[in-house]
């Protein structure tokens, strides 16, 4: 059985995945990145290979922030691409994505596809944490949960506090101003969650919206974060399988349709 891998290089974490001939996805797996990107990424795939009994890949495609210099890689693909391609197995079944949102850890990208797709357009706000995970585990950090929690606790907000800090850094100060004011930490989060969905909405361009929303990133995992998009946005949004993922896959799907076209 043929065996292809994707491997997402971020600045922060480096996430691999292993897909066969068919697509199905076999396994993923993410590691610190570390201060040595090819040490982590040989590491990563010898654990995956050694989970599922894989002796040998076809072809490795890498993706992310150090693509360009991941030496276990046969080649490496844009970010935006992979994640297009990601979504071609990612997707719920019956899911026609026109528009993708990833939230990942240091960026946010809006990703605007047509019907077969392909990249029509994107936006990208990576000059600052604000609306990215790392903006998130700050928040978390100071109102003493976890990154994992925040999305549950806000749901149970009755009244959800205004921040209309744009900054990271501004939007900190804001919170630990809330938190001296004795607001509720729930209300809090749920203020913080419709924050971040407000500036990443401000980035798309409704006039590109076609078809089904889709949420990638280790974001999508946050229900928060996803309750307050369709608020937002008025409309359903949907995530994406092994959505903090979807990169590596994607750049493992175009792995396999690059060695099969060799």
């Amino acid at each position: 059985m043929s065996i292809y891998a994707g491997l997402d290089g971020g600045s922060t974490y480096l996430k691999a995945a292993l897909i066969d001939h068919t697509g199905h996805v076999v396994d993923t797996g993410v590691r610190a990145t570390g201060i040595n990107n090819n040490e982590t990424a040989r590491v990563l795939l010898e654990q995956l290979c050694q989970r599922n009994g894989v002796s040998h890949i076809d072809y490795i495609m890498a993706t992310g922030y150090s693509r360009k210099i991941l030496e276990a890689a046969d080649d490496d693909v844009s970010e935006i691409t992979a994640h297009a391609y990601g979504v071609r197995i990612t997707a719920p079944g019956d899911f026609h994505p026109g528009l993708i949102v990833d939230i990942g850890g240091q960026d946010s990208k809006v990703i605007y596809l047509d019907s077969q797709y392909h990249v029509r357009n994107f936006t990208m706000n990576d000059k600052c944490a604000a609306g990215t995970g790392k903006f998130m585990e700050v928040i978390a950090q100071i109102l003493e949960t976890t990154i994992d929690q925040v999305g549950p606790i806000s749901l149970t907000s009755k009244a959800p506090c205004d921040i209309n800090s744009t900054c990271v850094v501004f939007a900190q100060s804001e919170v630990i101003s809330l938190v001296a004011r004795k607001y509720d930490r729930r209300d809090i989060l749920a203020g913080m969650h419709a924050s971040m969905a407000r500036r990443i909405v401000k980035m798309i361009r409704k006039s590109e919206m076609n078809g089904d929303i889709l949420m990638t990133g280790g974001g999508a995992l946050n229900i928060g974060l996803r309750q307050a998009f369709e608020d937002e946005l008025m409309r359903d949004v949907f995530v994406a399988s092994h959505p903090q993922f979807n990169g590596a896959i994607g750049a493992a799907f175009i792995a396999s349709e690059r060695r099969r076209a060799a």
